[in-house]
């Protein structure tokens, strides 16, 4: 059975639709992921859906385990995964309210562990798409017979936080050409591509951080009644378009790591091929 990881951000403590669910928890080699997940079956299709920062909201987003959130996906057999996250637009015209579904990053986070790799294992996937096009161009043709304004494609800043953008850092980022900013989802692209899970994020876009001045600057409370309407819409989303997903993949994400593992095998530490089996073993013989 073909199975779906949702990702839950602001807002999104649990998936509605999900039925005969339960909550499963994880042991992973790199602690533990930021709760359990909830696995049951939506439209005949297995979902696991992980809220991102805890239920309750109870983990900044530099504090997110993202190798554990991964791996533990990982292991309960996602393939799919979308990532549901809260977003400031840099653009007039994406508006609070409507729905970004990016396909580039720039990542001004700092020291965040974005690898399985290392310890005496070195890869290098390719990372020049950093979603799938599978998956983003499905979520975009969906979105829009929803209902919803879909912007399909976009650069994601993605910064440390937890604190919103000086107005300086907004106006910089208007000027690279960047679309929406957050706090989260570049490291979960990463460990995604890693992990060989085709990876998309719907973006909700709740205000236009602080280069509008005509908008008004980020007011926590305005930005959560944005987005409680969001949400039941990306809900909306992910219920169609796991309908529609294809029984095989046959995009590149299904084989990043076929020739990204330099390192020579014989070198290789047992206890981190063990580790690290259910992301390596098919290409190292574990």
């Amino acid at each position: 059975m073909t199975t779906v990881g949702v990702i839950g951000g602001s807002g999104l403590y649990q998936m509605a639709g999900v039925e005969r669910g339960e909550w499963v928890t994880v042991t992973t080699p790199f602690g533990a992921p930021s709760d359990a997940y909830f696995v049951g079956e939506m439209n005949g299709i297995r979902v696991v859906f992980l809220p991102r920062h805890g239920r309750g909201h109870r983990i900044l987003p530099s504090e997110l385990n993202f190798r554990a959130n991964i791996y533990g996906l990982k292991e309960l057999g996602v393939e799919w995964l979308i990532a549901v996250s809260a977003v400031g637009s840099l653009k007039k015209e994406i508006a609070p309210g409507q729905i970004v579904i990016p396909d580039q990053f720039i990542d001004r986070t700092r020291g965040r562990i974005s690898t399985f790799f290392g310890r005496g294992i070195v890869a290098h996937v390719s990372f020049a798409d950093p979603m799938c096009g599978k998956l983003t161009a499905l979520l975009a043709t969906v979105g829009r017979e929803s209902g919803a304004t879909i912007h399909a494609g976009g650069t994601y800043v993605c910064m440390e936080g937890p604190q919103f953008s000086t107005r300086a850092e907004s106006f910089l980022y208007r000027s690279w050409g960047a679309d929406v900013i957050g706090m989260t989802n570049l490291q979960e692209a990463k460990l995604a591509r890693e992990a060989e899970i085709c990876f998309a994020t719907l973006a909700l876009a709740t205000d236009y951080d602080c280069w509008n001045t005509e908008a008004g600057d980020v007011v926590i409370e305005d930005v959560l009644a944005i987005l409680s309407k969001n949400v039941a819409t990306a809900q909306r989303i992910i219920g169609r378009a796991i309908k529609r997903l294809p029984a095989e993949r046959a995009c590149p994400c299904a084989q990043a790591l076929k020739d990204a593992i330099i390192t020579d095998r014989s070198m290789i530490p047992a206890a981190i091929k063990q580790e690290l089996g259910i992301l390596v073993g098919k290409y190292l013989g574990t």
